[in-house]
């Protein structure tokens, strides 16, 4: 009997006669994306994963499901409703906050001085922010507020992992956000962003007026051990191989743990090089389609031994977290803020199926399917969906 699989492989001749050669092209390659998942993770003896590990990935009709399905999400056609990206603007205000004896974080203000306010959160942990950062949001309207976590970007300590804990940025939020004479503000979070995003929103839901999230991550072990542990080695052996080959044969039983030992070396050349490798690991897999520019990051020791030090760092710990489903479980305190999702449909860094649990748990979130698109917030089509999710907000503080 010719499966499923198969017959998309049949078709796919018939399907070049109606598309254009990127759509066709597309297709190809989501095809060759299921099978090898398929092939792979759920079958493949190699690998640890098991079906078991991914058992919330079988979309079950539930009426959650079957209502997503159903239902038309409002940002892909909305009449009128801005989806390009703001051109570069330079921020107005520009500090350092010192939030404990030993870290002072940088931060910085654009747009609207008077406008309403939005806090933007990193991914990583350790990625810090950059000026791109500052175009998702329309700047008459917003009060743009960007600034990196404890030991990434500009702030100080560099990479330094000591109280630098998820609870500890929660404090950090709080406090840039009192010295900033802010009562409340929009919550925009990406990757880690919206893991801490969602924690914050939880500690805090009095001070949280919308929520933007982005490639959901719950930092579940089925996560890490997708991206860490040989699950996305099936879609990316090329970036796999010189990641795993770093660490010893006897020693990759958890590769977490093993760079954990060498990015906290005594020996700083040990710790760049481990940390190299570590952040271009990342950087290969974040696109749908290869990304020269997003790849030469992990060549840059100073981003990378930041990068790679604090986000092992965070795995190690599981997030500070209390337990794995933490953040689904505590929903109910933020059920009433409203907020849209934006997932990429072919993330290899933070799977859908993590978004997916999450819109199960809170279908009153608007969830936004981007179809062609992997991890980044600078895809093209994340990138239009993130900047009319911020529209959309928009809109409801002005009653429009």
């Amino acid at each position: 009997m010719v499966n499923h699989y198969e017959l998309s492989i049949y078709c796919l001749p018939l399907f070049q006669l109606f598309m254009s050669p990127f759509q066709y092209f597309s297709i190809c390659i989501v095809s060759l994306w299921v099978f090898t998942i398929e092939s792979f993770c759920f079958g493949g003896p190699k690998l640890r994963l098991s079906a078991q590990t991914f058992s919330s990935l079988d979309f079950q009709e539930s009426s959650v499901a079957m209502d997503s399905i159903k239902k038309p999400l409002g940002l892909n056609n909305p009449p009128g409703l801005n989806k390009n990206l703001y051109p570069p603007i330079e921020p107005y205000s520009v500090g350092f906050l010192k939030v404990s004896d030993i870290h002072t974080i940088y931060w910085e203000q654009s747009g609207n001085p008077d406008g309403h306010p939005v806090v933007f959160l990193h991914g990583g942990p350790g990625a810090g922010t950059s000026p791109n950062n500052r175009r998702f949001f329309d700047p008459e309207f917003y009060r743009i507020i960007l600034f990196d976590q404890r030991g990434a970007g500009k702030s100080t300590p560099h990479a330094c992992l000591e109280n630098n804990t998820t609870w500890d940025l929660i404090s950090d939020i709080e406090k840039l956000k009192e010295h900033l004479g802010i009562l409340e503000w929009q919550v925009f979070g990406g990757s880690w962003g919206s893991t801490l995003a969602l924690a914050y929103s939880q500690s805090h839901p009095e001070k949280v007026t919308g929520l933007v999230l982005r490639g959901i991550f719950l930092l579940r072990k089925k996560e890490l051990d997708w991206f860490y542990e040989g699950g996305a080695a099936a879609i990316f052996p090329d970036a796999w191989e010189p990641f795993r080959d770093f660490i010893p044969q006897e020693e990759r039983s958890c590769f977490i743990h093993a760079y954990s030992k060498r990015l906290n070396s005594k020996d700083l050349e040990e710790q760049i090089k481990a940390a190299k490798i570590w952040t271009n690991w990342e950087m290969m897999t974040a696109h749908l389609l290869p990304n020269e520019e997003n790849s030469k990051r992990g060549d840059d020791e100073n981003f990378s031994l930041a990068f790679a030090r604090i986000e092992n760092h965070y795995f190690v710990n599981k997030g500070f977290l209390p337990s794995e489903t933490f953040l689904l479980d505590g929903i109910d305190k933020i059920r009433h803020i409203t907020t849209v999702i934006v997932q990429g449909r072919y993330d290899v860094c933070c799977p859908m199926t993590s978004a997916w649990d999450l819109h199960k748990a809170w279908p009153e979130a608007q969830f936004e399917v981007v179809p062609d698109a992997g991890h980044s917030a600078n895809e093209p089509g994340i990138a239009a969906m993130l900047v009319a999710a911020n529209e959309k907000l928009k809109n409801k503080y002005t009653g429009k």
